[in-house]
């Protein structure tokens, strides 16, 4: 079960047949998941006809409506400004800039092929080739990002149909495979064992306080610990407990 505004929903067998995967619904298990609904769902009208037949209850007038490990305060400020910014219609999409970033894509994306099939393989012909190749690549990564979103056209299976050609067609990687991941990514972004972009040990390291001290119970003896705000993912599979990173003791210019 999980809790999207107050109401408590069974989802056990509707998970299997979630649009967005399963995995998404049961990183929310037993979890207060209002936030993630309103971000993921266009048309919350539509969907909610599907839930009334999960539902199985409220929640007691006792019970925090958010997530245990967020602030309520700051949560309430987020909503406040996200409805503000919907009101002033800034999260309506500019088709003519859209269609202008696709029309580009293509041009540059043709070039690197007409440089080479024109000039030959030459050493300077293939260098302006590669970065005309590589400039469309990179732009067409942002691009399907968007229409992943759904924040191109208002009708998801335009977005889903553009995607598609984006980044199977064009780049040569399945849609299905970057949004299963990416929607994991921002129902819990940074939450380790949920988030699947901080699965990626033992290659990366990780910033923050609270998986700082989860991994120096087993690497650090002897140091302060202020001084260990990066760690390597090599001892997090000896812990269990899944936990949120809180970045800490570094600054936005760092950061940058």
């Amino acid at each position: 079960w999980l809790v999207i505004d107050r109401k408590v929903y069974d989802v056990s067998r509707f998970s299997k047949q979630h649009p967005g995967g399963s995995r998404v619904i049961s990183h929310y298990a037993g979890q207060d998941a209002t936030d993630a609904f309103v971000a993921f769902h266009n048309d919350k009208s539509l969907v909610k006809k599907y839930l009334r037949s999960l539902l199985i209850g409220e929640l007691a007038p006792d019970q925090p409506s958010f997530e245990s490990n967020k602030k309520k305060s700051l949560l309430e400020d987020f909503r406040e400004l996200r409805c503000t910014i919907e009101q002033m219609g800034l999260l309506r999409p500019n088709y003519f800039f859209f269609f202008l970033i696709f029309l580009h894509l293509l041009v540059l994306d043709a070039a690197s092929w007409l440089v080479l099939w024109y000039f030959g393989i030459s050493f300077v012909p293939f260098l302006a080739g590669m970065a005309f190749f590589t400039i469309a690549q990179i732009q067409m990564g942002w691009f399907q990002h968007d229409l992943g979103h759904c924040s191109v056209f208002r009708k998801p299976r335009w977005n889903r149909l553009l995607q598609m050609v984006v980044i199977n067609v064009l780049k040569g990687l399945p849609a299905s495979w970057w949004n299963h991941l990416h929607n994991q990514h921002h129902a819990k972004p940074n939450c380790f064992r949920k988030d699947p972009d901080l699965n990626m040990h033992p290659l990366l390291f990780s910033l923050g306080k609270t998986l700082s001290v989860e991994v120096s119970m087993g690497l650090v003896s002897g140091l302060p610990l202020p001084h260990y705000n990066v760690f390597s993912f090599f001892s997090l599979e000896r812990r269990r407990r899944s936990s949120c990173l809180t970045i800490t003791n570094i600054s936005i210019s760092s950061v940058s």
